[in-house]
This record gives C-alpha cells, sequence and structure tokens, in this order.
C-alpha cells in the first residue's frame, strides 16, 4: 500500500492538551444471507442488486434481489431451472451474470460435463430478465480436459466496450498449476476473438497451489485482478488482489493479502469467492458448515483496493518523524524497523492512513515499552487528541494496543506523541 504524507504542521504544548474520548469501533462485514450462499456474484440492474450462487438446496443457481447491498435479501428461486443437454449431475459453481448490449442477461457457470469423465467445464446461459429462467447453449463454451478442466468464470467489460471471459483451469488435478486466463469475446459473450492470456498462476507458498474466483476492475491507473488462494473448505481461505498497469499485464500481486480470518479480526471464517465493485465487495465466509454471503465497503487509496473492517498495514518508519530516529535492523519487528527516541516535548511521528468510509475504526498499534507503563497523545486530523497507553512489557517485546478513533473519508493523519515514558513504534494496523 502507498502512503502519501500529508505534512501537517502544528504544536502542541503538554499543560494545555485538551483531551477527549473516543467512543468509534470498527465496523465489520455484514453477513447479508445466512444460509448457504457460496460463491457469490453480484449484479445491479434498474435500480436493485441481484446475487447468484453456486448450487445449494434452493436450486442449481440460487438467486436472490435486494434494493441495497446490505438488504434486505429476498430468495427468488433457481435462475437456471433446466439442467444443459452436456452437463452430468452435480453442483453448478460460480455463476456470473452480466448484461450485454442488446439488453439481454449473460449467465456463465461451471458444471461437470458428461463427456468429460465429469470434469468442470464452462457454460453460459441468456435471459431476459436477472432472474431468469436462464436457457443454458447446447455445448460448453471452455472445455480444456488436458488442464484438469475449468471453472469460477467471469465477465469484465472494459472501457473501451471490450467483453472478456476471465476463468481458472483446475490444473492441480492434472500434474499442472493453476492459473488465471483472461480471453476476448464478441459482444455476445460467447464468441471468442484471439487467443487468451494468462494473468496470474498459484506461485507463492500461502496459496497453497490455488487461485481462483477472479473479478477484475479497471481504476484510473491500473486494471486490479481480485482472487481467492488457500483451501476453500478451511478458516485459511483469502482474498487478495494483483495490478497491472496494462490489462494483459504483468500482473503483481499484493504482498499482504486483502481478506483473511485473521485481518478481519474473526468476523468472518476463510473469507472468499469475492465479487468486487466500485465501493461494495461481496464475498462468503464458513458459519456451521455453510458458506454465508458477506458484504463491506470498499475504497480506493491511489486505485488500491481498502475494504472496512479489514486491516491495512502502515509502517511508523514510513511517516512524517520529528526529534526522533528510525532503528533498523530490529528483531521481531515489521520490517525489522521502528520509530524510537520519542522521548523528548517535541518528539512525534506523524501516520497517514485510508479510510473507505467516515466513521469509526480501530487502530492496532504495535509497540515495545521497558521503563513503566509510557503514555502518547494522539491527535488525529490535527483536532481530535486521546492518550493511548502503553503497558510495560519490556523492550524488544512488540505487544499491541488498540485505539477506537473517528476518521473522515479519504486520508487521516494521526500524530503520536512524547507524553510521559517511553515506548518505540512499530506499525499501525488499521481497521
Amino acid at each position: 500500500m502507498r502512503t502519501f504524507l500529508l505534512g501537517l504542521a502544528f504544536s502542541l504544548l503538554l499543560g494545555s492538551v485538551t483531551i477527549t474520548a473516543a467512543t468509534a469501533a470498527t465496523v465489520s462485514p455484514i453477513a447479508v444471507i445466512n444460509e448457504n450462499f457460496a460463491d457469490p456474484d453480484v449484479l445491479h440492474a434498474d435500480g436493485s442488486f441481484f446475487a447468484y450462487s453456486t448450487s445449494s438446496p434452493r436450486g442449481r443457481v440460487p438467486v436472490a434481489s435486494a434494493p441495497s447491498p446490505t438488504g434486505p435479501w429476498t430468495m427468488r428461486g433457481d435462475a437456471l431451472p433446466g439442467k444443459p443437454a452436456w452437463a452430468a449431475d452435480g453442483g453448478f459453481w460460480a455463476p456470473d451474470v452480466s448484461r450485454r448490449a442488446d439488453g439481454r442477461y449473460l449467465m456463465y457457470f461451471s458444471a461437470p460435463n458428461a463427456a468429460a469423465g465429469g470434469r468442470m467445464c464452462i457454460g453460459a446461459a441468456t435471459s431476459t430478465s436477472p432472474t431468469g429462467p436462464f436457457e443454458a447453449d447446447s455445448n460448453p463454451l471452455v472445455c480444456r480436459t488436458d488442464e484438469g478442466g475449468q471453472i469460477d468464470p467471469a465477465a469484465f467489460l472494459d472501457s473501451d466496450g471490450a467483453r472478456y471471459l476471465l476463468y481458472k483451469n483446475e490444473g492441480k488435478d492434472v500434474g499442472k498449476p493453476m492459473n488465471i486466463w483472461l480471453q476476448q469475446t464478441a459482444a455476445d459473450g460467447i464468441a471468442f476473438t484471439g487467443e487468451r492470456t494468462e494473468l496470474i498462476r498459484a506461485d507463492q507458498p500461502h496459496e497453497a497451489g490455488v487461485v481462483e474466483a477472479p473479478t477484475l476492475i479497471r481504476r484510473g491507473s491500473q486494471y486490479v485482478l481480485f482472487y481467492s488462494a488457500g483451501s476453500f473448505a478451511g478458516s485459511d481461505y483469502f482474498t487478495n488482489y494483483a495490478v497491472s498497469p496494462t490489462l494483459r499485464g504483468k500482473y503483481t500481486k499484493a504482498s499482504k493479502a486483502l481478506l483473511t480470518t485473521t485481518a478481519l479480526n474473526g468476523a468472518v471464517q476463510g473469507p472468499g469467492g469475492a465479487d468486487a465493485h466500485t465501493d461494495q465487495i461481496f464475498f462468503h465466509g464458513w458459519v456451521n458448515g455453510a458458506r454465508w454471503m458477506y458484504t463491506a465497503e470498499m475504497g480506493w487509496a491511489n486505485d488500491f483496493p481498502v475494504v472496512r473492517g479489514s486491516r491495512v498495514r502502515y509502517e511508523a518508519e514510513h511517516g512524517t518523524i520529528n526529534h526522533a530516529e528510525i532503528r533498523s535492523g530490529v528483531p521481531g519487528a515489521s520490517q525489522s524497523a521502528v520509530v524510537g527516541k520519542i522521548d523528548h516535548a517535541d518528539s512525534w511521528v506523524d501516520i497517514t492512513v485510508y479510510a473507505p468510509r467516515a466513521g469509526g475504526y480501530t487502530a492496532h498499534v504495535s509497540y515495545a515499552a521497558g521503563y513503566g507503563d509510557a503514555e502518547h497523545t494522539v491527535t488525529v486530523n490535527a483536532t481530535t487528541q486521546f492518550v493511548l497507553t502503553y503497558p510495560n512489557r519490556g523492550w524488544g517485546n512488540w505487544t499491541e494496543t488498540t485505539a477506537e478513533l473517528n476518521l473522515n473519508a479519504g486520508w487521516n493523519t494521526m500524530r503520536f506523541q512524547h507524553r510521559s515514558r517511553w515506548a518505540e513504534l512499530d506499525h499501525i494496523d488499521l481497521s
């Protein structure tokens, strides 16, 4: 995450600081469909929202609708009641619905192919209504059995009007890597144009050989590819993103995942199967053996996604520092660097953080203090102030304390200024 420093300058006199209580709190993702609704795809059409999921007792492709992202959501039945002739019995996975220029609705889905030994392939179906019924084509759209089959299709419409299909191949089953591909289509979303392009593949240890569930968004300076990784069946499943200045790459993966069980402070277990929109993100998480649909607010910090309620890290040593110093090569510290010698009345660190929406957030502050409990005066945007206490846990023992605060939408500056005794700052995780 890029950190832009606002360079605000003001002075605080310890004898005249006004302290106000901070009463705000983190806003966690909201569970909006409290039943099995895995791999959600959400369409906004004609003033309403429509959501589609992997097969469940509700149907082959369950569909729900709502007046807003947070609901209330109403189950509307099965959007694909008729099984295509090429598909075997079994689950239909990760549907995606978009609206074409001709006004019809196009659904992509994954299904087992009877002629391919049950391997998953991608099909297409169309309807005049977002709730269906959708009528499937008589043949699969993509079915490369040599690379293990294909799942998780998603449509992408670029700013020039060109339409594309993204999907993932199941290479792990045939000794090949799992990749996410981009294929241009005609305006109907079904006929292909040119050759496909590999965007990313599973090449990081923590991905456990899996990259899937792609969603692509174009921002002003770059393309942002959201994807899931890890084992979908557990709490280690997560959502990340990769960026590229051009549509076909090269895509660079974010070093810190966007949504994890830990980053969401345990509010969602195994957040994945995400569908990202400009200001909202939808995803599933495990609850009592089912995957519920969640939503969270999302913003863009210089064209990088930030999800409200998910921790984003800001290193203290990257802030603006006055009458203090950076210590490098520090064992146990994030990126091996901290800010120390915050020991004087005019010692402070300004750290600039990003809030997707105005409101309550939690700052998880990593520190070390070794000569008694220390205090900093924390000032937010040169106005609100409070005292943050650092209990004595010993030097080199990097410990977390929290502060609840209100932030403006966009960039905010937090100043940590010496007040009593001594503490070193490692980083802030904002959620």
